[in-house]
C-alpha cells in the first residue's frame, strides 16, 4: 500500500475540504444539524474569511460551481464583481498609471463574495441565516488560531502596515509587533458588521429567504456600501505606483450590481464531463489542457516520469499563451470558445508538443479572434521583487525560504471548500480577495477591499481591457467533475494564483487516467511554470522557467534541464493544495486534502 500524508477519507453521510480546518469543521457542523452542501459551503467560507484574512475577506470575490441533485443541474455563481463605473483606461492614463497596480484602492472590482454566498443559500440552502452566520462571528470575536502562513506574511508587511495602513495594524499587529502564535487573532469590527447585518435582516423580513434577501441589500445599499462609498471618496493611500491614491469605487456601483448564475463551459475527459467557469475566470484553460492530454496520453501514463512532468508543462505553455491572447468577459468581448475547446484544434495544438521544451511564444492562431501579446515586453521587464513583495504584490505574499536558505519572496495562494452531502448536493468554491496585503481596512467593517482589477489591461482592444462593467480575467477557478452518467463525482479546486489549473490538470490526469487515489494524487511530486505574463502585478514572465519540489531525484531535474527547460527546485512540501470531495463508484463519499501548508483538512462520517 502507497504511503499518503492523509487518508482518503470515505463515509457515506457527508465530506467537507477546505484550506483550513476550521472552515472544514464548521461546514461538517452545518451538515450535522440538518443543512445540506449549499449550507456548509457557505458558513464554511464566511470562516474563512476570519482565519485566512491574508488570503480573502468579505470585499473580494469567489466563484463557486455547484451540482443540485434534486434537479441535476449544474451551475456556476458567478461572485467576480465588474469593473466600477469610474474605472476606465483614460481615468488611469490621467493618473500617469500605465498598469493597473496590485495593491491600494484604484484595483477594487465591486466586491463579489458575500453577494454570491448569499444568492447560493437563499435558492439552494435550507439553513437559516444566522445558524450560518454564527461560526463565523463567534471565532472573529473570540479569535483563530495564527497559523505559519499568516504570521509570515503579517512580519512581511509589519513595516509597510505600521507606516502606511495604520488600519490594518490596529488589527493584525499587537502594540506594533506580530502577535504570537499561542495568541488567537481577533477581529472584533468584523463581527459587529456581520451582528448588524444579521439584526437588520431580522427587523426587515422574518421568512428564511426573504431574510437573506435583506442581508444582501443591507450589503448593497445600507451601512456597507455607505462605508465602502465614504472610504473610498475621502481617503487616499499609498500603493505600488509610489502615489498616494483615493478609490474609484462608489455606492451606486454596489447597488447596480448583484452576483448571478451561469452555465459552466464543459469538457469530456475519459468518460468524465468536467466542468468550468467562462473564460471570464482561467478556468477552461484546464479543459483546453485535458483536451491536449487526451492527444498525448503515451507521453502521460508514468506519473513520476520526467516525461510526465514535461508533456504537461508543455501543454501549460500552449494554453496558458491562449488564454493571454484570447481570455476575457465573454457578456463584452467575442471569446472562440468552441474553437478553443474542439477536438481539430486540440490536435493541432498537440502537435507542437516535442521531446524538447519550446520556450516561444505560441499562441494558437483563429482568424478574427484574439489580440497580439507583447511577450518579450513581459519577459525583459525589470522591477525589484524585495520591494514589491514589502509592499504585498497585490497577491497574498509570504516570506520563505527558497530551498537555498535565502529567504525571499514567495507568491502566496487563495482559499478552497469542497462539499458532498448524503443526498448528491456538491460544491466547490474558491474564495479570494480582499485581503490583508491588499488594500487599507475599512474601520468601521474591519475588512479590506480587493484589488482584482489589476488583471485587467489598459491597452484598448485587449480581450482583458479595462471597462466599466466587465469583469476581470480571474485566476480563481473551481471544478465539479461529472461521472460518464452525468451524475456527480468530483469537487475540487485549490489556491495558487496561476498556478492553480496547472496543479489540477496534474492531479486530473494523476487520477483519471494513472489510476491514482485522490490523496495518492494530491501528495505526488509538485511542479509549475511561470512561462507567460502572470495575472498579478507586475504581470512578469519567465521563457522556459518551471519549478519542481525539491522532492524530485537529481535524475528527474537533470532529464529536465537536459530537454531545454530552466528548472528551479522549490521547497519539498510547497506546489499544490487541492482540496476534493467525490461519490465514488460505489456511491460512497470520499475526500482528501493537501498537506501542504499545514492546514488544510478534510473531514467527514
Amino acid at each position: 500500500m502507497e504511503f499518503t500524508t492523509r487518508p482518503d477519507l470515505t463515509g457515506h453521510f457527508g465530506i467537507a475540504s477546505s484550506t483550513h480546518w476550521l472552515a472544514s469543521q464548521t461546514a461538517m457542523r452545518m451538515l450535522e444539524i440538518g443543512g445540506n452542501a449549499f449550507d456548509a459551503a457557505v458558513a464554511g467560507g464566511l470562516v474563512l474569511q476570519v482565519a485566512e484574512p491574508h488570503l480573502n475577506g468579505p470585499l473580494g470575490e469567489v466563484p463557486i460551481l455547484l451540482h443540485h441533485a434534486d434537479s441535476g443541474a449544474t451551475r456556476v455563481v458567478c461572485g467576480q464583481g465588474p469593473a466600477p463605473a469610474g474605472a476606465t483606461i483614460d481615468a488611469f492614463r490621467a493618473l500617469g498609471i500605465d498598469q493597473i497596480p496590485g495593491t491600494g484602492l484604484l484595483a477594487t472590482a465591486i466586491p463579489g463574495a458575500f453577494d454570491a454566498w448569499m444568492l447560493m443559500l437563499r435558492d439552494y440552502g435550507t439553513l437559516d441565516l444566522a445558524e450560518v452566520m454564527q461560526p463565523a462571528i463567534d471565532y472573529a470575536t473570540h479569535g483563530v488560531p495564527m497559523t505559519l502562513k499568516l504570521i509570515k506574511s503579517i512580519t512581511q508587511l509589519r513595516g509597510w502596515f505600521a507606516t502606511e495602513w495604520p488600519e490594518n495594524a490596529a488589527i493584525y499587529l499587537d502594540n506594533g509587533e506580530v502577535p504570537s502564535a499561542d495568541k488567537p487573532l481577533k477581529n472584533p469590527i468584523l463581527a459587529d458588521m456581520y451582528t448588524r447585518i444579521l439584526h437588520e435582516a431580522a427587523g426587515t423580513a422574518q421568512d428564511r429567504s426573504d431574510q437573506i434577501e435583506a442581508a444582501r441589500n443591507v450589503w448593497k445599499t445600507g451601512f456597507v456600501a455607505e462605508s465602502i462609498d465614504r472610504f473610498c471618496r475621502t481617503t487616499t493611500h499609498l500603493d505600488v505606483t509610489g502615489q498616494r491614491n483615493g478609490g474609484l469605487l462608489t455606492g451606486n456601483d454596489m447597488v447596480g450590481w448583484s452576483a448571478f448564475y451561469e452555465d459552466p463551459f464543459t469538457l469530456n475527459y475519459r468518460g468524465h464531463t468536467v466542468c468550468k467557469t467562462g473564460p471570464w475566470g482561467q478556468g477552461p484553460v484546464l479543459l483546453q489542457g485535458l483536451a491536449l492530454a487526451e492527444q498525448l496520453e503515451d507521453h502521460l501514463r508514468d506519473p513520476n516520469s520526467a516525461d510526465f512532468y514535461h508533456t504537461l508543462t508543455e501543454i501549460m505553455k500552449l494554453t496558458y499563451a491562449d488564454r493571454e491572447t484570447y481570455y476575457g468577459d465573454p457578456n463584452v468581448v467575442q471569446v472562440p470558445m468552441a474553437q478553443l475547446l474542439g477536438r481539430d484544434y486540440a490536435q493541432s495544438r498537440a502537435k507542437l508538443v516535442g521531446d524538447q521544451a519550446n520556450n516561444l511564444w505560441r499562441p494558437g492562431d483563429i482568424p478574427g479572434f484574439g489580440y497580439p501579446v507583447d511577450y518579450h515586453s513581459a519577459a525583459t521587464k525589470e522591477f525589484d521583487a524585495e520591494a514589491l513583495a514589502a509592499m504585498g504584490l497585490g497577491e497574498p505574499t509570504a516570506k520563505s525560504d527558497n530551498g537555498s536558505g535565502d529567504p525571499g519572496p514567495a507568491t502566496g495562494d487563495t482559499c478552497q471548500i469542497s462539499v458532498v452531502d448524503r443526498w448528491g448536493n456538491m460544491v466547490s468554491a474558491t474564495p479570494s480577495g480582499g485581503w490583508m496585503e491588499s488594500s487599507p481596512v475599512i474601520p468601521e467593517l474591519g475588512v479590506c477591499l480587493g484589488t482584482r482589477l489589476q488583471m485587467m489591461s489598459l491597452i484598448p482592444g485587449a480581450p482583458d481591457a479595462l471597462s466599466p462593467g466587465k469583469r476581470p480575467r480571474s485566476t480563481l477557478s473551481p471544478t465539479i467533475v461529472l461521472n460518464d452518467a452525468g451524475k456527480p463525482y468530483m469537487a475540487l479546486g485549490t489556491p495558487g494564483g496561476d498556478k492553480q489549473d496547472q496543479w489540477q490538470l496534474a492531479f486530473l490526469v494523476r487520477h483519471l487516467l494513472c489510476g491514482m487515489s485522490p490523496q495518492q494524487a494530491n501528495d505526488a511530486l509538485g511542479f509549475s511554470s511561470t512561462h507567460w505574463p502572470g495575472s498579478f502585478y507586475p504581470r512578469n514572465a519567465e521563457p522556459g522557467h518551471m519549478k519542481i519540489e525539491a522532492r524530485a531525484s537529481r535524475e528527474i531535474v537533470a532529464a529536465l534541464t537536459a530537454r531545454g527547460h530552466v528548472v528551479t527546485t522549490a521547497p519539498p512540501w510547497s506546489e499544490g493544495w487541492i482540496c476534493s470531495a467525490m461519490i465514488t463508484a460505489s456511491g460512497m463519499l470520499s475526500g482528501s486534502a493537501s498537506a501542504r501548508g499545514m492546514q488544510a483538512y478534510a473531514i467527514g462520517r
